[in-house]
């Protein structure tokens, strides 16, 4: 099998990538766009039901929005996936806040918005 085939959409199907965004749009966006380069996709607006996904069902990577609104924020997911050994993305806008609660965060950031296709990529390379 050649190089290509390898990196086929096909053969990733069995990726499962957790996605935690509160902006529906931005989620759906990406969903669509992870499922078209063969991920399983599974999807939360929120902490809680992110956690509940995760004890259901294990992920081989994971996008996290930092902010969730409200004062809300994606770290008691970030701190269940760093326990497992799950790499993990955080996407945000808030890139001057970085010396809060991004600083105790172990993922890769990257800035919201940036494309999907750019996302994908960063999440794959994680794997």
């Amino acid at each position: 099998m050649n190089e290509a085939q390898n990196t086929s959409p096909a053969s990733r199907a069995s990726r499962r990538v957790l996605l935690l965004d509160d902006e529906v749009f931005l989620l759906l966006d990406l969903e669509m766009t992870f499922e078209m380069e063969g991920f399983e996709v599974l999807t939360a607006t929120n902490c809680s039901e992110a956690l509940k996904l995760l004890e259901n069902a294990a992920v081989d990577v994971a996008v996290l929005d930092v902010n969730l609104g409200q004062g809300r924020t994606c770290a008691a997911v970030a701190e269940e996936l760093t326990g497992q050994g799950v790499p993990f993305l955080l996407h945000t806008g808030d890139l001057d806040r970085r010396g809060e609660l991004l600083r105790d965060l172990s993922g890769v950031i990257i800035p919201k918005p940036s494309p999907s296709e750019v996302v994908v990529a960063e999440a794959s390379a994680l794997l």
